[in-house]
């Protein structure tokens, strides 16, 4: 992925996942801007998929 200003830290994106994780209340989640073609060293799919295990309960620290 390509770093915005103003937008979430990797650890941010974890913390937020987690607090998804612990309230029960999500039932689906769409994780958007992941395009294999321009990955080429397979970098945001690798976040994307900690991402999601952290959304589904995987703590990280």
């Amino acid at each position: 992925g390509t770093p915005v200003r103003g937008g979430l830290t990797y650890r941010e994106a974890h913390l937020a996942m987690e607090l998804i994780a612990d309230s029960r209340i999500a039932h689906s989640l769409e994780l958007t801007e992941v395009n294999p073609q321009l990955d080429e060293s397979k970098m945001t799919a690798m976040v994307a998929m900690e991402l999601i295990c952290s959304a589904m309960g995987k703590v990280i620290l």
